[in-house]
């Protein structure tokens, strides 16, 4: 853990009115990059995946702990007209706002966009929904599983044989929460030249269409509907994963550079001379004939002999590693992807690094995930000038 509060969103102020996943996550982007974020929760119940467990640690579930790291939180009861009329007040003094209610909640607060435009014309307003904030299908919830079955993730993914799966982890809800914490410093950097702020919208829907990238444009191009490739590729062979004499080993030959290097290492240099795959297109065509002879190829070595040789002849490849594995990693450790802190129940928390690292301005694990409620005093006095006897009136009114 870092002591250093400056980086490069240090001093932006993000009021976060999310919750679940997708929302959470970016707001957490935005902290670990130095911003001060207020988590805004319901009193007694807090954000929905405190309770998404086992496993806890110290009445806290692992999938919270996760996403909502580098965040104060407050509990603030929005039933409450008095509560309302706080938020308005926090509204008017931060930088940026983030909320992932249904189309039409914020408006059934009073808190639509013109009119927090009025209290801060410079605020920066995000808001993710599940499927779009107009359309027809704007008032469809959307969670993770949901949306990537209804936006056709779900149909690419899984064996040719076999059903429909989904990804292993809620990726649309961390892609969608990624794209919006890009634009909200997008925004920032904008208001910088225009000197107001704007409203920023994006969804799960979209995220996801957008992430179809070349499986999208194969059928916006080509016409044909794509379906389901197990670990290979629609349109680079080999690139997948083949069975050895005592495991999986994942192979990715994408360019003619590696392919010739990939069959000196296989013991096959006759394969480059093979009309049927002298490239990348006759490969995918011929996809059959050549998976059936490096299958029986691979067979007759274990995964180290095959890893060792391929590795050396700078062929990309990888054994399929189990979670355990990948966080005792060297190289995961040595680029700081295990990191440690603190927390108040738990004791001392592991979780997942910092993905990106600044030179200069470092991002920083500051503050362990939050307990309920836990910074109400400190929030409300720090960012509205509160005193005591303030606050304690409102925990009697159980606003907070």
């Amino acid at each position: 853990m870092t002591d250093l509060n400056h980086g490069p969103l240090d001093g932006i102020r993000v009021l976060d009115l999310t919750r679940v996943v997708a929302g959470p996550y970016c707001s957490m982007f935005l902290g670990d990059l130095g911003a001060d974020v207020v988590k805004v929760e319901q009193p007694d119940t807090g954000d929905d995946t405190r309770g998404w467990g086992p496993p806890f640690a110290g009445g806290e579930s692992a999938y919270f702990l996760s996403i909502n790291r580098n965040k104060r939180s407050l509990a603030l009861d929005l039933k409450s007209k008095r509560a309302v009329e706080l938020l308005r007040q926090l509204i008017k003094v931060a930088d940026v706002v983030i909320e992932n209610f249904r189309p039409g909640t914020m408006e059934r607060f009073g808190l639509a966009e013109q009119d927090l435009r009025k209290l801060n014309p410079r605020l920066i307003y995000a808001s993710l929904t599940g499927f779009g904030a107009n359309g027809p299908m704007s008032d469809w919830p959307g969670y993770d599983l949901i949306v990537q079955a209804w936006g056709g993730l779900m149909s690419i993914t899984g064996t040719p044989d076999g059903e429909p799966v989904k990804v292993g982890v809620a990726i649309i809800d961390l892609v969608a929460g990624l794209m919006l914490g890009k634009a909200v410093t997008a925004a920032l950097f904008a208001r910088e030249k225009i000197g107001v702020g704007q409203r920023i919208d994006t969804s799960l829907l979209e995220a996801e269409v957008a992430s179809l990238i070349n499986v999208g444009s194969n059928y916006l191009v080509g016409g044909k509907v794509p379906t389901r490739w197990g670990n290979a590729h629609p349109n680079i062979v080999p690139y997948q994963n083949f069975k050895t004499a005592d495991g999986y080993l994942v192979i990715g030959v994408a360019s003619e550079v590696i392919w010739k290097r990939f069959c000196q290492a296989i013991g096959r240099p006759n394969l480059t001379d093979d009309a049927r795959f002298a490239n990348n297109s006759l490969r995918v065509e011929n996809r059959t004939k050549l998976i059936a002879l490096l299958s029986e190829v691979f067979l007759q070595r274990d995964n180290e002999t095959w890893f060792k040789l391929l590795t050396a002849a700078e062929v990309p490849c990888s054994p399929v590693q189990t979670i355990d594995q990948v966080f005792q990693a060297p190289q995961v450790l040595h680029r700081d992807m295990v990191m440690e802190i603190e927390h108040p129940t738990a004791g001392t928390v592991r979780m997942a690094g910092i993905p990106v690292k600044f030179s200069v301005t470092p991002a920083s694990l500051r503050l362990p995930p939050p307990l309920l409620g836990e910074h109400n005093e400190a929030i409300l006095s720090n960012w509205l000038g509160m005193s005591a006897e303030a606050i304690d009136e409102l925990k009697k009114e159980k606003i907070i």
